[in-house]
């Protein structure tokens, strides 16, 4: 409706354009909310191991032990500064992969063309639109003249769309639901491209409102559930810290009943809950995937939710667009056809060609915009330079026959220099071509059949004709003109180099790649087979759309080419896939392509050509574009999984050893091993192991030769967790006998002590040998080290050291006297300790990488 005081010659005023923006908000995309610095720190301080170091250091503070309690909240602060970086960092990824340009526009205000940011365009106001320019928002188009859109960001397609002038009922109404994708609708949408001609339109649609901002609004409705391994790990750390705070209430009762000191006895039953609570486990979880997140983007992929990182190994289906995923949504020729003759240009190489080759190229090329836009005419100026040819100095464009309803070819007069006459080209439908050309019944049967047998190599096919004219006059139609028909030319839209060798890795590595596309199903079976993905058969959008759902999920087992298929159709059938039992990873790059994307188990948008509403919905984004990414992602994504599983494994086993030496002495009467400050320093060195040292070792040499692992399966099977309790108990027996040797050796409480916490230390150094690798014995590690655990060893090693030989640490940590041949019975049970368990780990290694 227009509104008052608008034109359609002179637009909005200033004034009022300031007034709507002010009312309706920028022409943009909301933002997804963030968490703040706040609510970060408020979900750290909460986890039970913060709460327990805070609870021993009253204690401290309370017996007057200054020291002990300030180096209990030191420990405890940089264990949550340290999360409070890694979370705050995760969360502003998350904002700094928003695409925060738009496009810019040129709009008609008060009778003066401005050129102003898209965020700034609001309904009512008149947008000038050329070639080449990004469209900013949804519009009804008040006049054009040839005007051509590329609107392959919403339909998938990459053939342009003519466009036509509203009529005037049309222009006073407000816009109707059109949707985009078909030819001469007066109507023009947010993100598209004009790629040919010029026009004028007025905005009725702006930002979330728009039909971009609608898919957005859409996607709302789509819920992201918890990531599984988040609730498995929940779900670990809150029964074993059920089973913790029995225990510590058990060790208080009897510390407190058979020794006498009750002060001392709920040190004691902290430290043994302190030691039995695995509360790595989110903060590992939390630092493999931003670790993770920053090796995705070393391959040019970007992590927007980290959840896809855990679920990667486990995808066994790839969907996939077909435009500018699988193909590089441009158009090249890929054959010529005359009458009698055939010929394709990457096969025959540079001309010279037949003659009648080179007038069908060169005719082609002049009935193309001298500077085009459109994919197809960029195709025949491309393949004409190739060929050393253009087009003619001595020749001038002196009139254009755009495409209209009733004749789908464009046709172009160029005048001769030095010449009356006027050389004539034209190109469009075959069937339009013939009519013009006017040929015989028999020769349009002959036409038809070369038509259909390009069609089915998945070419889209045009019709190619001139004619010489000597009239001083141009006729008012292209009829007016005798053409000639010279034959036809094959276009498509190639297939990426690097597809074909992707699609073959991710067969190797089980999973199966399906193609979906709006695209004929002739045209999706050559490219499916172009790329190498398997296609038994073809599926379309209206054979779909006949069958319930169990049909469908039965159908989308046994298919892996899909056509003719509307963007809610890509929804449904992911939604049909996940619900067959698949774990659905799906690319695409274009508005259409966003519902299906976010509510894939994996969302991956293609950086350079997505669409903003794309990536928003996307869990992942490939920045350079490259199918052949998605293989390399699959990779990472089944690395980091070892690797976070070999982690899990660590940790449920150290903390066996470090419970048992905390809860020993309580039922033998002999020293305590541990207090609350020996707890917290080993955490110290635990979560840099198992975050820092398991997330640098490298893949398994059979990673991309394995099946994608159960969806339903867990990182912590009940192989894993049986291996981990036998590292731990054999671990636990190790440094028992150490302890149990000093006591009985006759030392005091303070060098049993000392000779117990270093024997557990070297225990876990072997534990963390053992788990570095499925296969590969600790002795081998060794001669592959890992940077990162070198670094950690030396910094725990440092602070051994100064613990044991520094008199102040010494005392805090109530340490005696430690001699050269306690390092030996250390290293010695340590390396009993890790040829043991490489024993147990050879038998057990296929069913533990499974």
């Amino acid at each position: 409706m227009t509104a008052a005081g608008e034109s359609a010659s002179h637009g909005l005023t200033p004034e009022q354009a300031a007034e709507r923006l002010r009312a309706e908000g920028p022409n943009e995309l909301p933002r997804p909310g963030v968490r703040s610095l706040g609510r970060i720190v408020v979900d750290i301080v909460r986890e039970p191991m913060f709460g327990l170091l805070l609870a021993a250091g009253a204690i401290y503070l309370l017996l007057g032990d200054l020291a002990e309690a300030l180096l209990l909240l030191a420990f405890a602060s940089i264990s949550v500064l340290i999360a409070i970086v890694q979370e705050n960092r995760s969360e502003r990824v998350l904002e700094a992969l928003r695409d925060l340009t738009s496009p810019r526009a040129l709009v008609v205000r008060g009778g003066q063309r401005l050129r102003i940011p898209g965020r700034e365009v609001v309904r009512g106001d008149l947008i000038v639109l050329g070639e080449g320019d990004r469209v900013a928002a949804d519009a009804i188009v008040l006049a054009c003249d040839d005007l051509l859109v590329d609107e392959s960001l919403l339909t998938g397609e990459s053939v342009a769309v003519r466009k036509a002038t509203a009529t005037p009922a049309q222009q006073r109404s407000a816009m109707p639901d059109f949707a985009p994708g078909g030819d001469d609708l007066p109507a023009v949408f947010a993100g598209t491209l004009v790629v040919r001609g010029q026009g004028l339109a007025r905005v009725e649609s702006t930002g979330e409102r728009s039909r971009i901002g609608r898919i957005g609004q859409a996607l709302g409705d789509i819920v992201s559930a918890t990531p599984r391994l988040t609730r498995e790990t929940r779900g670990i750390v809150r029964t074993v810290a059920l089973i913790g705070l029995a225990c510590s209430a058990l060790a208080v009762v009897l510390f407190g009943t058979l020794r006498g000191s009750w002060l001392d006895a709920v040190l004691a039953g902290i430290a043994l809950g302190m030691s039995m609570l695995p509360e790595e486990f989110p903060l590992v979880l939390t630092v493999f995937m931003v670790m993770g997140a920053w090796r995705l983007s070393k391959a040019r992929v970007l992590t927007r939710r980290a959840a896809a990182i855990e679920t990667l190994g486990a995808a066994t289906v790839l969907c996939t667009d077909k435009t500018g995923t699988l193909t590089e949504n441009r158009m090249t020729i890929a054959e010529l056809r005359t009458p009698d003759a055939r010929l394709r240009p990457d096969d025959a190489g540079p001309a010279p060609w037949s003659p009648a080759m080179e007038r069908l190229l060169a005719a082609g090329t002049l009935a193309s915009a001298p500077e085009p836009f459109d994919p197809m005419e960029k195709a025949f100026h491309a393949l004409q330079a190739k060929n050393g040819g253009g087009v003619p100095q001595s020749l001038q464009l002196a009139r254009a026959y755009p495409l209209r309803p009733g004749l789908l070819a464009v046709t172009q007069a160029w005048a001769v220099e030095g010449d009356r006459g006027w050389q004539v080209a034209a190109k469009g439908s075959p069937e339009a071509i013939a009519g013009l050309c006017r040929l015989d019944p028999d020769l349009v049967a002959a036409v038809r059949r070369q038509v259909d047998e390009m069609a089915a190599e998945g070419l889209r096919v045009l019709g190619v004709a001139q004619a010489r004219h000597d009239d001083p006059q141009l006729p008012e139609s292209p009829h007016g003109f005798a053409f000639d028909f010279l034959g036809l030319v094959g276009l498509e839209d190639p297939v990426r180099d690097s597809v074909p060798a992707a699609v073959h890795e991710c067969r190797e590595a089980g999973i199966r790649v399906v193609m979906i596309t709006g695209d004929y199903p002739q045209t999706a079976r050559a490219i499916a087979g172009r790329a190498g993905i398997e296609n038994g058969g073809v599926l379309t959008g209206a054979e779909i759309e006949a069958m319930d759902e169990p049909a469908l999920r039965e159908a989308v087992r046994r298919t892996s080419v899909f056509a003719r298929i509307m963007p809610e159709q890509k929804l449904q059938l992911v939604q049909a896939l996940k619900a067959a039992g698949e774990v659905v990873a799906m690319t695409g790059d274009g508005v259409n392509d966003a519902p299906a994307l976010k509510a894939a188990d994996i969302g991956i948008a293609m950086g350079g050509r997505g669409t903003d509403v794309a990536r928003e919905a996307s869990s992942l984004v490939l920045l350079d574009d490259d199918f052949g990414s998605i293989v390399r992602t699959v990779r990472l994504g089944r690395r980091i999984y070892d690797n976070l599983r070999k982690a899990m494994t660590y940790i449920l086993a150290i903390h066996v050893p470090i419970a048992g030496m905390a809860l020993l002495p309580l039922l033998t009467g002999l020293p305590i091993v541990f207090w609350p400050v020996h707890i917290a320093f080993l955490e110290m060195v635990i979560d840099p192991v198992c975050s820092i040292v398991f997330e640098s070792e490298e893949e398994e040499a059979d990673v991309m030769r394995r099946p994608p692992r159960r969806p339903d399966g867990r990182i912590l099977s009940g192989i894993v967790i049986a291996w981990s309790l036998l590292q731990g108990l054999l671990a636990f027996a190790t440094v028992a006998a150490v302890y149990l040797g000093a006591s009985r050796a006759g030392g005091s409480d303070e060098e049993v002590r000392t000779l117990a916490f270093v024997a557990l230390v070297m225990a876990n150094v072997a534990l963390v040998l053992v788990n570095r690798s499925y296969g590969v014995h600790p002795v081998r590690q060794l001669t592959h080290p890992n940077r990162a655990l070198v670094w950690v060893v030396a910094v725990a090693g440092s602070l051994i050291a100064v613990a044991l030989l520094w008199a102040p640490a010494t005392g805090l940590f109530r340490f005696g006297g430690f001699h050269w041949h306690d390092l030996v019975i250390a290293a010695g049970a340590t390396l009993f300790l890790a040829v043991v368990l490489d024993l147990f780990k050879a038998a057990w290694r296929r069913r533990l990488a499974g």
